[in-house]
């Protein structure tokens, strides 16, 4: 018995000489780790700023099943927050500020443990990009004793920093990578009533601008009593690889036409029918060109005749309002051509498209040679047809 009482006395005085000794260091810390990500920068800005991805790559979720996810209405860009909760306690972080491309600053909570975190990204070579993850913040006591049993805090939060990177240029590395396009050939688009904002983005953008308008559209359909009739498209007035910049109007197909109020930053339109080349891309957003390239060549080998007086327009059947995993993207792409017409003896040219045309001016032809004169008919194409004055479409703070 006094072995026992002597093993208790020893079991206590271990106890409370380690509550002293925890008591008595620091609470705070400060851990930073770097890895270089094999994606172009602008890929994993947006995935880092998308707290659905979380799940998905940071370990310790990964490595508890325990843990239920919890999303707020917004879940990227500023204000945007979420929570967990499982078998170690419950958490939640929100993102105070971004800076497009470069950083995303946040703060955690987690059983009184608080941090302010940071993400920088900066290319690299080769379209790669380092990003260097920061936690900077204060310690609950229950969390100082697990730190100071494992090795210290930058032992412990830098191995799960560690791993969520090589989670993260795993994820990136199949997701931006397996896509696949594929040319459908020619097909009949048909009318649509729409609403839509109109302005000028860089092309590397669009996709972003098209997660912040689209759920402005979506509520403006609501609140009016709309009722949308199909996915969310773009309208590609122009579209200059060169400047990288494009006049887009991001639409929602509506059941009915409308006028909208003088003032309105949302404005009506109609598509008009028209002939297309339908082209589909499964995968990232970021493949694009490829599917303009390979159309490109389509429509020069099939001799089909491009409309030029605008570029194209971009079906989102699914985009990342709908999944958060890139190669599950499902882009809808249609190149405007001019109908076919009755033969009539004639001689003629025939353009070559080029995806960079502004709708200006048709480009240089190839060569001169016989062809038949098309029975003067006027092409179908999309005729934005807005209540607002050409002021009001002025580009936006997007």
């Amino acid at each position: 018995m006094k072995i026992l009482k002597y093993l208790f006395l020893f079991a206590l005085l271990s106890f409370v000489a380690l509550t002293v000794f925890v008591a008595t260091q620091k609470g705070d810390f400060s851990v930073e780790r770097s890895k270089v990500i094999n994606s172009p920068r602008a890929t994993v800005y947006n995935y880092l700023n998308d707290f659905r991805n979380y799940e998905d790559f940071e370990s310790w979720s990964i490595e508890d099943p325990s843990i239920k996810m919890t999303y707020a209405n917004k879940t990227s860009g500023n204000g945007a927050t979420f929570y967990w909760d499982g078998a170690d306690g419950k958490g939640n972080s929100i993102i105070l500020k971004t800076k497009d491309g470069e950083s995303i600053d946040q703060k955690m909570q987690f059983d009184g443990t608080e941090a302010d975190v940071n993400w920088t990204l900066k290319d690299t070579l080769n379209g790669k990009t380092k990003v260097t993850w920061k936690g900077k913040g204060t310690m609950s006591f229950l969390f100082k004793i697990y730190t100071a049993l494992h090795g210290g805090s930058d032992r412990v939060i830098g191995t799960i920093y560690e791993k969520s990177l090589a989670n993260i240029d795993k994820n990136l590395d199949y997701e931006t990578k397996t896509f696949a396009v594929a040319v459908d050939g020619v097909v009949k688009k048909t009318e649509t009533p729409y609403i839509k904002q109109t302005f000028t983005s860089e092309i590397a953008k669009i996709s972003k601008n098209a997660r912040i308008v689209i759920p402005k559209l979506i509520h403006f359909s609501e609140t009016n009593g709309l009722s949308a009739v199909g996915k969310p498209f773009i309208i590609y007035h122009t579209y200059d690889t060169k400047t990288g910049l494009a006049k887009i109007s991001i639409c929602l197909p509506i059941n009915k036409e409308i006028s909208t109020a003088s003032g309105s930053d949302i404005l009506a339109g109609k598509l008009n029918g028209f002939d297309a080349v339908k082209t589909t891309l499964n995968g990232d957003y970021s493949h694009r060109n490829e599917a303009i390239a390979k159309t490109t060549a389509y429509i020069n080998n099939q001799k089909i005749i491009p409309d030029l007086s605008w570029s194209h327009l971009e079906i989102l059947t699914l985009s990342k309002l709908d999944v958060k995993a890139s190669s599950k993207l499902v882009t809808e792409i249609y190149f405007p051509i001019k109908p076919k017409v009755v033969p009539a003896a004639a001689v003629t040219t025939e353009p070559v498209y080029s995806p960079e045309s502004t709708g200006e001016t048709p480009s240089e032809p190839r060569t001169e040679q016989p062809r038949t004169e098309p029975v003067k008919r006027k092409p179908a194409a999309p005729a934005p047809a807005p209540t607002q004055t050409p002021a009001q479409e002025e580009d936006s703070e997007f």
